[in-house]
């Protein structure tokens, strides 16, 4: 794959159960959690998906004006951090917000944001993550933008701001 190709599971060009309005969701592919009960085992495989032009996906966003934003799911987009590093930031410039899904802990983010590659530039870019490994025995299907109770929905912004866990007021 060349410097603008990232390999994804799929793309979802518009959903209302992956963060708050209307959003475009980009699937990643490859995921070291592997979490019983997840609802995408299709996406841990690194291997598997296919490669993505990163332009022509930001071109895809542009061309839908009723967009509130994006979504980073998967798979585990941190594990590919550099590539959507460069689509959460492009992202921004088109006045969208950025929701990311990852199964590290914000807190274990915050650890090795400085020795794992790209993964400050790209929490750098996000508004809201949501944390956690799927835990299929505390799995709510009552929760908002979640899949278990353990997870929690972050306001990144603020939570870099004040050097601790915000969560976002739904």
């Amino acid at each position: 794959m060349n410097d603008k190709t990232v390999r994804l599971a799929g793309l979802t060009p518009e959903s209302v159960v992956d963060g708050l309005g209307l959003r475009f969701v980009i699937w990643a592919q490859g995921c070291r959690h592997r979490c019983p009960g997840c609802h995408s085992p299709f996406t841990w495989d690194f291997a598997g998906g296919r490669p993505y032009d990163m332009d022509e996906i930001i071109n895809q966003v542009k061309r839908n004006p009723v967009l509130k934003g994006v979504t980073f799911s998967g798979g585990d987009p941190m594990e590919q951090a550099g590539k959507f590093a460069y689509l959460a930031g492009e992202i921004k410039k088109l006045g969208l917000d950025v929701w990311c899904y990852t199964g590290y802990t914000f807190e274990h983010i915050l650890q090795n944001m400085d020795s794992r590659a790209g993964w400050r530039g790209f929490l750098e870019n996000i508004d809201v993550l949501v944390d956690g490994r799927f835990e299929q025995d505390q799995r709510d299907l009552n929760l908002a933008f979640r899949g278990s109770r353990n997870q929690r929905i972050i306001d990144v912004p603020a939570s870099l701001r004040s050097n601790r866990v915000t969560l976002l007021q739904l």
